[in-house]
């Protein structure tokens, strides 16, 4: 989603409200109304008070919820906008777009009024989303041939499979639930490291070359090749055999390579454009994530919550903002800067993930912390929906289409 690309796609005219003119239009704007959602939800939940008529336990339904249908609402956007940059073929809008959003929403109330409907009818509600995804992502990529982006594919179909193995547990068919939610975050893991191993470089690369003279961020080479294989091998390892020593120092050399590929990025001098930085702030995340995973194995007394939420309120959370403010300016033909709003966005959803670690590492302030991650994360969407919500909701200021 170059920006060097962002003229590029062919857009179909007169295909309804401006929401539905592009994929990241309805999927940016409902990832962020569900997480500030998810996340008013979840906290009388925590407390004793469910608000929910669902069949998934609390802790499991938050899980669920968190990766399929807050950062599954952000995959949508991002494969939908992406894709045809990747392929040149005409994006998906109007009546199609409108379906995948509706099937993206019948899931969220489907999985939250479970214990009513019943757990089969929800899961085959949730899952279709993921199914007909998959079969766009397939057409389109070999329909403009675009072999490359193949592997986004895979990752797409092994999400599926999480989001069912974590419906098939409560279907009776086996305690699947867990490997479910360590497939669905090894999945996105692996989407930051090879799609931010993509954009992080080439968009720092592109703010400092206007900069004038000074350093830039090294080409792709070996250590980004070892670096993936290794977080794949390492995040694997833990999906399957989360306890075992092996996994254990897999993830460490993981978190290494990630920090030393995240090094040759130069987000050092990127302090002055905070739309660039949060890109280096939100991958810092993985090696740090990897080092939480790889001292919760080796270290019994280490709390495993660690490594999840530095995935969660980190990683996945940090770098879905990145991206979605980006690519709103960008793709409504705004200016790529990030005014006053935008950075506080940026220090909210830091604040909220420091906080939760807090909570997870400081036990006697377990609850205050925790209470107050979850204020600073529902303030960094609530905020992320009332300045970039416009943008989302109305034509481009230009004109143009899209």
């Amino acid at each position: 989603m170059a920006e060097a690309q962002a003229g590029i796609p062919r857009i179909r005219p007169g295909h309804g409200p401006a929401v539905l003119g592009y994929g990241f239009r309805p999927f940016f704007f409902a990832a962020a109304l569900w997480g500030v959602v998810s996340m008013l939800l979840w906290i009388p939940t925590i407390v004793g008070m469910p608000v929910l008529a669902t069949a998934f336990e609390p802790l499991r339904w938050h899980a669920h919820e968190m990766l399929f249908g807050f950062v599954g609402a952000a995959v949508c956007g991002f494969l939908l906008t992406a894709i045809p940059n990747w392929t040149g073929r005409l994006p998906l809008q109007g009546m199609p777009l409108l379906g995948l959003a509706l099937l993206w929403l019948a899931g969220r109330v489907a999985v939250a009024i479970s214990a009513v409907i019943g757990a089969g009818p929800a899961a085959v509600i949730d899952l279709s989303l993921w199914v007909v995804l998959l079969g766009v992502v397939l057409r389109e990529i070999l329909a403009g041939k675009n072999w490359r982006n193949l592997p986004m594919a895979g990752a797409l179909a092994l999400f599926l499979v999480a989001n069912a193995l974590m419906h098939a547990e409560l279907l009776g068919w086996g305690d699947t639930g867990a490997l479910g939610w360590r497939l669905g975050i090894a999945v996105i893991v692996m989407l930051i490291v090879l799609i931010g191993g993509r954009i992080v470089p080439s968009f720092t690369r592109n703010w400092l070359a206007k900069r004038g003279p000074g350093p830039l961020p090294a080409q792709f080479g070996g250590v980004d090749r070892a670096t993936m294989a290794g977080t794949l091998v390492g995040v694997l390892a833990w999906t399957v055999l989360p306890e075992e020593p092996v996994t254990g120092v897999l993830a460490a050399l993981a978190a290494v390579l990630n920090a030393v590929r995240l090094g040759r990025w130069q987000g050092q001098r990127t302090a002055a454009e905070p739309l660039v930085l949060i890109l280096h702030l939100g991958y810092v995340w993985i090696p740090i994530g990897l080092a939480f995973l790889a001292a919760s194995i080796l270290m019994p007394a280490f709390p495993a919550l660690a490594a999840i939420h530095a995935f969660g309120a980190g990683a996945f959370a940090t770098m879905m903002l990145a991206i979605m403010t980006r690519a709103t300016l960008g793709h409504t033909g705004r200016t790529l800067h990030a005014g006053a709003a935008t950075s506080v966005i940026y220090l909210l959803v830091t604040l909220a993930a420091l906080l939760r670690l807090g909570a997870t590492f400081v036990p006697a302030l377990y609850t205050p912390l925790l209470h107050s991650s979850g204020g600073a994360w529902i303030a960094a969407f609530a905020l992320y929906l009332a300045v970039y919500g416009p943008m989302l909701l109305s034509p481009r200021p230009d004109g143009k289409p899209g």
